[in-house]
């Protein structure tokens, strides 16, 4: 279609304007900075609990078992438990606190995180200083592109780690762990329509009680073996990586487990703001991990045979079907965190020309990103499906967890020096640093989990290659396209002595024609006017230009150009987390002063059929037929623009590429 595969136009935002005479504009069109994360921030942090913290709060069902196995000793010594307990406690410390929580989280664009997001706050940089982007994008690309395969499995490990607790606390059940967790993972991404926001204040207050129990039960059990509390001393995960750098090797796979959840704690930043998400870790998430991760390690020193399921072992027996009860709950919660990140993700991915286009739904009327994506919410639910069955247990998956956000984190660090130097201006003595150490750790990690491929690491790969291959395409495809569409186009003070010698009649109203062609009459309005020879009184040439900010404030979003002859330009800027509504831009416009008849208007589309050049085409043909794949089932332009279905035409014609 002669249309931009990813053109926001409006948003809520602009429906608080809607009424407002010009001369009131001045104070409300900046409504934007007052709309993010408003509300108590003690209850922003409580939502920040039930969105975001999920996954690495419920890190401690699996990670410190699979580091115990790590070491392959049938009975673990107190070394391997103090140097494990102190690994967590450092790699939380470093990673999680400082890195993400601290530095990080620093790096919003516009109030927003995630890889992309932080990939388009480096590219903005980059491109006002003249430099070239290839590099950059596709680390993106791939950053993206594997935290989508962590969130395949995200909610698949997290429920199985929970439902397992069958094994204890009902033996003869636990063929229903598979069946439990399939029906768990459905009702998760059913209630997704109804927004982050209703979730979060349903999730919060299960998460506040989550962590509260698990820091109470570790501290118990801290009080009962108080020799865990040297694993404070880095001393001890040091001893225990010298020992034996092999098993050493292995066990440091693991314990990333304990940190899986930092990446999605970034991307759902522009969900309840960074300083909710500061209040809520520093406050309850980090110190009730920290307790329960020594509390297992207390409970391992007292009774090694209980390394065979550490987390259920530290609750009483009367406690253990409660306990399990409240575990499930957690990791639905767990779920919803990369849930959440993914929807943020794919709105990011479609306004910066790396998906096509996909319905997108606000939730809330207070938060801007808050949103739910139809698409992307089922498409993750197949594949979180379709991952039990294949691996069907915690410990399987462990074997295929961690590779895909590691990967995630390093690119993360690699970007997050860009932004240290460009935007904070750190000198290099600073930044240089601090950099390598989160990198070479990063790094560590990555070839750590890299021993795993063969085990299972190959399925978060696999997707991540898949999704990458898909945004790459349809990146080249619609490239080719708005280059093509270009070079077909007539230069407009050309098409306008053309238009009034071929147009024989113009009819009343208006006609509102979206276009991709930035400069100049598109092919399609040529190809009307060639074979109808007629147009409405007023015409509108409306094109979309994708900025690098999340979100363009009201006053700078809107261009509106007079061309004569009844002609009008109108070009709207709008940021990655900004969602489409045509009839509202062109209201907007009227209160700036683009006066029009807009109660008789119709919009004219393309429907563009894009074929492969036999010869000198751009796209190699594998390429080409993603791309053509993906255009096909992108969601029809009046759904995407919210266009009334009954004033939309299509004129068709051919593109060659």
């Amino acid at each position: 279609m002669d249309m931009p595969s990813s053109a926001p136009v409006g948003d809520l935002i602009d429906r608080s304007v809607t009424g407002v005479v010009p001369g009131q504009l001045d104070a409300k069109l900046d409504l934007a900075k007052y709309l993010h994360h408003t509300g108590s921030p003690w209850f922003l942090a409580l939502t920040a609990l039930g969105v975001v913290f999920g996954d690495i709060g419920t890190s401690p069902l699996y990670a410190f078992q699979v580091a115990l196995t790590g070491t392959g000793h049938s009975v673990p010594t107190a070394a391997d438990v103090l140097g494990i307990v102190s690994l967590i406690l450092w790699a939380l410390m470093v990673m999680v606190s400082l890195k993400y929580v601290v530095f990080v989280l620093r790096a919003d664009n516009d109030g927003e995180g995630g890889i992309l997001a932080l990939l388009s706050l480096v590219a903005a940089d980059q491109v006002a200083k003249g430099a070239k982007l290839p590099a950059l994008v596709l680390l993106g690309v791939v950053g993206a592109s594997l935290l989508y395969g962590d969130g395949v499995i995200t909610p698949a490990i997290s429920v199985l780690s929970a439902m397992e607790g069958l094994r204890l606390a009902a033996p003869g059940f636990e063929h229903f762990i598979v069946p439990a967790t399939i029906a768990v993972l459905i009702g998760l991404f059913v209630i997704q329509q109804y927004g982050t926001g209703s979730i979060g204040k349903l999730f919060g207050p299960i998460m506040v009680v989550w962590f509260v129990v698990i820091g109470a039960l570790g501290l118990v059990n801290i009080w009962r073996a108080p020799a865990i509390l040297t694993a404070v001393n880095p001393a001890a995960a040091a001893r225990f990586l010298i020992a034996d750098p092999k098993v050493s090797f292995a066990v440091i796979g693991a314990v990333f487990l304990a940190l899986t959840g930092g990446e999605a704690l970034y991307a759902d930043m522009g969900h309840v703001g960074a300083s909710a998400i500061r209040r809520a870790w520093f406050a309850l998430v980090l110190p009730a991990l920290l307790l329960n991760y020594f509390g297992q390690g207390a409970l391992i020193l007292a009774d090694p045979t209980a390394a065979d399921n550490p987390f259920y072992k530290l609750a009483p027996g009367w406690a253990l079907i409660p306990m399990m009860v409240l575990a499930t709950s957690a990791t639905i919660i767990a779920s919803q965190a990369l849930i959440s990140g993914v929807f943020s993700l794919t709105r990011q991915a479609m306004q910066m020309g790396l998906s096509p286009r996909a319905r997108i739904t606000p939730t809330s009327f207070d938060e801007a990103g808050q949103i739910y994506v139809p698409a992307a919410n089922w498409l993750l639910m197949m594949g979180t499906l379709l991952t039990v069955l294949l691996f069907r247990s915690s410990e399987n998956l462990a074997a295929a967890y961690g590779i895909a956000v590691s990967g995630t984190m390093l690119i993360t660090t690699i970007l997050l020096y860009r932004v240290a130097v460009s935007r904070w201006h750190w000198p290099a003595g600073v930044t240089i640093p601090v950099i390598v150490i989160f990198g070479a750790i990063d790094a560590t990690f990555l070839v750590s989990n890299s021993i795993k491929i063969v085990e299972g690491g190959w399925f978060p790969l696999i997707v991540g290659t898949v999704i990458a291959a898909l945004m790459l395409s349809w990146r080249k495809g619609s490239s080719e396209v708005r280059h093509r569409l270009q070079e077909m186009s007539m230069p407009l003070q050309e098409f306008l002595a053309h238009a009034d010698n071929i147009v024989i009649g113009r009819a009343p109203g208006m006609g509102v024609w979206l276009t991709k062609v930035e400069h100049g009459a598109s092919p399609m309005l040529l190809r009307h006017i060639e074979h109808n020879r007629v147009l409405h009184a007023t015409v509108v040439l409306l094109t979309f230009v994708s900025d690098r900010r999340p979100r363009v404030p009201f006053g700078e979003r809107h261009s509106v150009h007079r061309l004569g002859h009844g002609f009008y330009r109108i070009q709207v800027r709008l940021g990655f987390m900004q969602t489409p509504d045509i009839p509202l831009t062109l209201i907007n416009c009227n209160k700036l002063g683009f006066d029009a008849d807009l109660d008789h208007k119709n919009y004219y589309i393309a429907h563009e059929t894009i074929v492969r050049r036999d010869t000198g085409s751009a796209m190699d043909p594998m390429s080409f037929a993603i791309f053509s794949f993906l255009n096909r089932i992108a969601s029809r332009a009046p759904d995407f623009f919210k266009i009334p279905h009954d004033a939309v035409i299509e004129v068709g014609f051919r593109v060659e590429i």
